[in-house]
């Protein structure tokens, strides 16, 4: 925390005036930070033209800037240069129970009262704690003159955002809403949003949206996300949980109107087994989205427990990248090899005391655009294993193996599958190893 003494040349319209003598002392003060400086130094760093100054400020960590600022009027009047202040970010914490160090109160009101119209990429970033979600909040609520482009609330740990009240946080979104109209990218993850607030958003951005990044927001239905697919026809980045994806949502996206899907992530989660009854989403639909946005990503993030994967795979899916988190079993590793053509990338955490053999060979034989691999606490022979890198080949580009999950057989040892795999993917390669501390 920045003493205020520190910040005199912060809290302040204009910087004191200070002695040649005290002046060059502080100048050298922060010779660690502008350049080797000395008592001798010709270097006349007051006089030195705004925009070097402003170069300098712009490479400074804010609490070096803020201290800078108070070396004199010149410095002070770089310090408050809007082009300083088109990115920030505010980090709340409650000094008891977070690493996180605040931004200064004090410097804050200062933001608010002259720079909010300045403000284009904001992120606040909060601790666990309700009062830290509130005071962004209430942060929010008084940049009423802002021109806002991006917007990132990040909580560094639950519950946060999820304890401030609804009402609260969808008023103090709907003064940025509103008055930003320039919106193009928003990252609002675990947090009370709702379908009241996206139409606002849609009613004021509709036009400059790209990116929507809203996972675990549980009080969006599926028609609000609607409401933003079917009106925000710029969209191209869009982050939500499976239980608002909908083949009228797939359908939206491929309109027309709307420009070509780039990024959609889906998070597959469920917190106790049996609670959520998954749906399954129609082949056509997401044969339309492919169609219209042919080079789209499909990122799916899937927590579920064994049983309830039933729903998933059953037809061709154009899913491009998946993370299994939880235990996946081997029926359903099978399907994604006959089901999922696009795949790139694949990460299985866990699977169980069943080779994988058979079900890798599938996958290399049927998904041909697979560049990544990722294998935890699962089992494949060594001969499988190698056959499996065979069929890539060099376009393995990541390949991540815990050494654990190899299993020798009379054909290939340990020793001799690193050799057998470097050969196959043009460059030297050794499983990984748990780590013994």
């Amino acid at each position: 925390m920045m003493k205020r003494a520190e910040q005199k040349g912060v809290v302040e319209n204009e910087a004191p005036q200070t002695s040649q003598k005290s002046k060059k002392q502080k100048t050298c003060s922060y010779g660690s930070v502008f350049g080797e400086c000395d008592l001798h130094s010709s270097v006349d760093w007051g006089n030195l033209p705004h925009h070097v100054i402003l170069r300098v400020f712009q490479f400074l960590p804010l609490v070096d800037r803020a201290r800078a600022s108070s070396v004199c009027r010149k410095w002070n009047e770089v310090f408050h240069i809007p082009d300083l202040w088109r990115r920030f970010e505010f980090e709340l914490s409650q000094p008891a129970t977070s690493y996180l160090k605040s931004t200064h109160p004090d410097l804050i009101q200062q933001i608010i009262k002259r720079h909010a119209d300045h403000l284009q990429y904001v992120s606040f970033k909060v601790d666990s704690s309700t009062e830290s979600a509130e005071a962004a909040c209430n942060i929010l609520s008084q940049l009423v003159n802002c021109s806002i482009k991006t917007l990132g609330l990040i909580s560094t740990a639950k519950p946060s955002f999820m304890n401030v009240s609804k009402a609260h946080f969808a008023s103090a979104l709907t003064v940025v809403f509103v008055n930003s109209k320039s919106l193009s990218s928003i990252k609002i993850d675990d947090t009370p949003l709702d379908d009241p607030s996206l139409k606002v958003l849609v009613a004021n951005n509709s036009d400059t949206l790209k990116l929507l990044k809203m996972s675990s927001c549980p009080h969006v239905s599926p028609a609000g996300i609607l409401c933003v697919a079917d009106q925000c026809h710029g969209l191209k980045e869009l982050a939500l949980n499976y239980y608002i994806l909908s083949d009228e949502l797939l359908l939206a996206l491929s309109s027309e109107k709307h420009v070509d899907l780039e990024h959609l992530r889906i998070d597959v989660v469920s917190e106790n087994p049996g609670q959520v009854e998954f749906h399954t989403i129609k082949k056509q639909s997401w044969d339309a989205l492919v169609k219209h946005s042919p080079k789209v990503n499909i990122v799916m993030y899937f927590f579920l427990y064994e049983e309830e994967f039933d729903a998933f795979f059953r037809e061709e899916t154009p899913v491009t990248h998946l993370y299994f988190g939880r235990t996946v079993s081997k029926a359903m590793l099978g399907r994604i090899g006959m089901n999922c053509p696009r795949l790139i990338e694949l990460v299985v955490c866990a699977n169980g005391l069943q080779p994988l053999d058979d079900e890798l060979i599938r996958i290399a034989e049927r998904c041909k655009n697979l560049t990544a691999m990722g294998l935890g606490e699962c089992e494949v022979t060594c001969r499988g294993f190698i056959e499996f890198v065979k069929m890539c080949g060099g376009r393995l580009t990541q390949l991540s193996i815990m050494e654990e999950v190899l299993i020798p057989d009379n054909d290939y040892s340990l020793d001799r599958l690193h050799l057998e795999v470097s050969k196959h993917l043009g460059r030297l390669w050794f499983p990984d190893m748990m780590p013994t501390w």
